[in-house]
């Protein structure tokens, strides 16, 4: 009897296939979006605590190695966040309030220049424009906020919100050795190697990011400081605050600090002024692109700009500015996850007969397995 002939040839089928799969993949992740969103107050402390985790391993690591108990490595290394961020957060705080007001002022001046050079609208100025802007921000504000956070709850929340942070980023460098043993124990019977690979693959990539951005962003902050002390720009102590802090946001915290340096000294200090700072900014710019970036972060998952563009644009989307400063972290540690799924999905490339490592590594020569991630074990156990 001859076979029947299928009702669709063989290139329909696979096409559907693969839009099954991708419709599957895109429910679970709309699910899983949903979920973080709805659970965003317990979720968000944890994801602060695993970047908190990644910045701070090292230091972990190295008292480690010091022969000092886990529970007091963790301990003394919270303690030195608390000190380094709070410092830090107060440097920051009190260059911004002490130079904000002639900040604001200088930008609302660098407006109206623009405004008066250029032509622009008429009998619009600067001043409209900003009561506009306040008046908008007002309405979002109410509308957004919708009565439910006063201030004292709003400062509460953060208040509790550092502090779940800080005690989960505590617990998660404490307990590091148990996360391999935990991966084999929720993985499927024979996944156990994967899960763990892609996990290491994942911290690596967020630790690599983190690591990266915070020394990129110093450095950043440093030059363009001292670039804009020696221009005898106002402000500049707080503009290098506002370059450090918008570092964490790639390219587009880069752009709004360096066009709020440049239009400060215009205001303040004139066209040519402007332009010797804005020689500055493009000149730091050039130096991240083309020797830290490449230097600090070339072992991080490296993304496309326009990839973290519309990643930035999708977690301002879902949490606003939180989302802003998680998307990209995030965004890494799923292409580390892919790579690593990637290389364990590819044959294995060897001589006939011999058997790859569950890695895709070198077999290790006294039987044992090899580190998932292709090089040597984390130290962490992340």
């Amino acid at each position: 009897m001859p076979a029947s002939k299928p009702l669709l040839p063989e290139g329909a089928r696979r096409t559907a296939a693969w839009c099954g799969v991708v419709l599957l993949v895109v429910g679970v992740a709309a699910v899983g979006i949903w979920l973080v969103v709805a659970l965003k107050t317990a979720v968000t402390p944890v994801l602060l605590a695993l970047l908190g985790t990644a910045l701070l391993g090292p230091v972990h690591r190295w008292l480690i190695a010091r022969r000092l108990n886990r529970s007091l490595a963790a301990g003394l290394t919270c303690a030195a966040l608390v000190a380094v961020v709070g410092g830090a957060g107060y440097i920051v705080v009190t260059a911004l309030v002490d130079s904000g007001d002639q900040i604001v002022r200088s930008l609302k001046d660098a407006g109206q220049w623009v405004i008066d050079h250029l032509d622009i609208g008429g009998n619009t100025d600067v001043d409209s424009l900003a009561d506009n802007a306040k008046n908008l921000v007002d309405r979002f504000g109410a509308s957004a906020a919708g009565g439910l956070l006063s201030g004292i709850s709003l400062v509460g929340t953060l208040v509790a919100t550092s502090v779940l942070a800080l005690l989960l980023t505590f617990f998660f460098l404490r307990d590091s050795d148990r996360a391999v043993h935990l991966a084999h124990a929720v993985a499927p019977r024979g996944t156990g190697d994967l899960v763990e690979a892609m996990g290491r693959r994942a911290f690596e990539a967020v630790e690599g990011f983190m690591r990266g951005t915070t020394f990129i962003a110093l450095i950043d902050a440093v030059c363009i400081t001292v670039g804009l002390l020696i221009l005898d720009v106002p402000g500049a102590v707080g503009l290098g605050a506002l370059v450090f802090v918008g570092a964490y946001i790639p390219y587009l915290g880069a752009f709004i600090s360096g066009a709020v340096a440049v239009l400060v000294a215009l205001a303040d200090r004139g066209f040519v002024i402007a332009l010797w700072a804005l020689g500055v900014v493009l000149a730091v710019q050039v130096l991240e692109g083309h020797v830290l970036q490449p230097v600090i972060q070339s072992r991080t998952v490296q993304m496309h700009p326009a990839m973290i563009m519309v990643a930035l644009t999708a977690g301002a989307s879902v949490a606003g500015l939180l989302g802003m400063l998680l998307a990209v972290p995030l965004c890494a540690a799923a292409f580390g996850v892919l790579g690593e799924l990637r290389r364990h999905s590819s044959p294995p490339e060897g001589p006939s007969g011999s058997h790859p490592s569950p890695a895709g590594g070198s077999p290790s020569p006294s039987g044992g397995n090899p580190s998932p991630s292709g090089g040597e074990p984390s130290p962490s156990g992340v």
